[in-house]
């Protein structure tokens, strides 16, 4: 497909917006917002990446046809506001690929792939321009980023400006005495913003002990979760050959489910 043609289906795209939003549309569409909208953004990513790991060509275009029609949404919502269009969207991302490369767009070299990270840092404390908010390591990380995702990029980040983060024989030590403090028996006793801080200091420490095992903790835990919603299909098949109803699984156990290569529990173990 030539450029031509994919310009002209874009361009149907946003005729088939403007219609649904405008005057005799769909009363759905024309009263979203971009409040109202987050939650499918973040459903129709989620979706691609599902889609992704699939690994099936045509879910995967279906998918990022989903997530593209949320930026026209988005897009088209704020023109209406006279904000921005969805020209401005495509021009802004435009210049903003041209500037953090202008080792493709310009004369500048870089050596290696740290000095390209640095290159690129330097550019967008430029793009942030004067501000009364100075500038750090951790600046342009979204808080709202999924905390597996944030983590992750606090650590490279900062390693790349130098910080020494704890390695493996700290991180390992140091998990199993958090693991201890959680499990302890007065846990229950403290208030809901202690047990908070305590199980998330676990987890951090467990993130850090990921990061230099070098496993990506969320799609570790994504695999987990695969296998065990395939145990957990195998065992309701075998338990209940028919409609599951209330209380029907109760004879599977799901200490084999979760843990099926470990050594069984002790019976006093068992809740």
């Amino acid at each position: 497909m030539t450029k031509d043609h994919i310009l002209a289906r874009i361009g149907e795209l946003l005729d088939i917006m403007d219609q649904l939003r405008g005057p005799g549309g769909c009363p759905w569409d024309a009263k979203q917002t971009p409040e109202t909208l987050k939650p499918y953004l973040i459903e129709e990513t989620y979706e691609v990446l599902e889609a992704i790991d699939n690994g099936e060509p045509a879910a995967i275009c279906e998918e990022l046809g989903d997530l593209f029609l949320q930026i026209v949404f988005h897009a088209a919502i704020f023109s209406e506001r006279g904000a921005f269009s969805m020209g401005d969207v495509a021009q802004g991302i435009t210049a903003k690929l041209r500037r953090r490369h202008p080792h493709v767009f310009a004369a500048a070299t870089c050596a290696d792939e740290a000095e390209l990270h640095r290159q690129w840092e330097r550019i967008k404390r430029l793009e942030k321009g004067p501000t009364d908010e100075r500038f750090t390591i951790l600046s342009g990380i979204p808080a709202a980023l999924p905390p597996a995702q944030r983590v992750l990029k606090i650590i490279d980040r900062s390693t790349r400006a130098g910080l020494q983060w704890p390695g493996r024989n700290a991180c390992a030590p140091r998990a199993t005495d958090q693991l201890d403090a959680v499990t302890e028996g007065d846990f229950q006793m403290r208030s809901p913003a202690d047990r908070e801080e305590l199980f998330g200091d676990l987890l951090l420490t467990l993130h850090l002990l990921a990061k230099q095992l070098e496993v990506d903790p969320e799609r570790a835990l994504q695999r987990s979760l695969n296998l065990l919603t395939q145990r957990l299909a195998s065992s309701e098949a075998c338990a209940v050959p028919t409609k599951v109803e209330t209380g029907s699984l109760a004879q599977i156990d799901m200490t084999e489910v979760l843990w099926p290569h470990l050594p069984p529990l002790d019976p006093r173990e068992k809740p």
